[in-house]
């Protein structure tokens, strides 16, 4: 498997100060036809992603001719709070389906420095939830819910090399309505100040509070809700009651 990486200049500069060079903002580009499962409707598959440096540099990653990004932007995360910005996409493969990748700046080039296993099944895709560190070590996991449109598991993924280790899961989520550009249906919340992930659970008429308690998640508390849920306002809602429960 190659990855083709094009600069516009050298990225990894170490600038006046001693820095090194930073990713600030990145987008897709060049939407594709050629894997043609469109979890988030059309144009929502792309064959390259741009980043822009903190140094006015910009960096192209473009993917083989049987992978495509399968998600609508790059997500700028940090691991830990000195840690560099990474790119938390979604890439989705002809014979493997989705899986998680992080993109960094390496030596020259961005590329891909991390990766989830894939799901194992053309046109299966996942969502993520959002990255926090939600066991209290100073280093934020991963979580996303694989195959929300059928039979969604909710995983929790810590980066651990050029790997992104899957940790634990739970079975009963769906966080994504299939071909909705809405990805916003779950989210990492902090409460009673420690780190919980609100994810809906099956048929999302309500929000369940998940924690990683040791090696297993497990559900703290629920949300039920009128109906089912369509975008961030209903997490919000859950969110306000959790903190303001006696």
């Amino acid at each position: 498997m190659r990855y083709v990486a094009t600069l516009g200049a050298l990225l990894m500069l170490v600038t006046a100060t001693g820095r090194a060079e930073g990713i600030v903002s990145a987008a897709y580009d060049g939407p594709v036809e050629r894997y043609g499962h469109f979890a988030l409707g059309r144009p929502h598959e792309y064959a390259r992603v741009r980043a822009q440096t903190d140094a006015g540099r910009s960096a192209t990653l473009e993917l083989p001719d049987d992978e495509v990004f399968e998600d609508l932007a790059p997500r700028l995360v940090r691991l830990t709070d000195d840690g560099p910005t990474l790119l938390l996409t979604i890439v989705s493969a002809h014979g493997a389906g989705a899986r998680l990748a992080l993109l960094g700046l390496r030596g020259d080039a961005l590329e891909i420095t991390a990766q989830s296993s894939p799901i194992g099944t053309p046109n299966r895709w996942l969502n993520p939830v959002g990255v926090a560190d939600l066991d209290g070590d100073g280093v934020a996991e991963i979580a996303a819910v694989t195959t929300p449109h059928i039979g969604g598991v909710l995983r929790v993924y810590r980066h651990d090399g050029e790997q992104l280790i899957e940790l634990t899961s739970l079975t009963g989520f769906s966080n994504h309505v299939y071909r909705s550009p809405e990805l916003e249906l779950s989210r990492p919340a902090r409460i009673d100040g420690r780190m919980r992930l609100l994810v809906p659970g099956v048929p999302r008429t309500s929000v369940r509070v998940i924690a990683l308690e040791g090696d297993r998640l497990v559900e703290t508390d629920r949300c039920e809700l009128d109906a089912p849920i369509t975008g961030p306002e209903a997490l919000r809602h859950c969110e306000a009651q959790l903190t303001d429960a006696p």
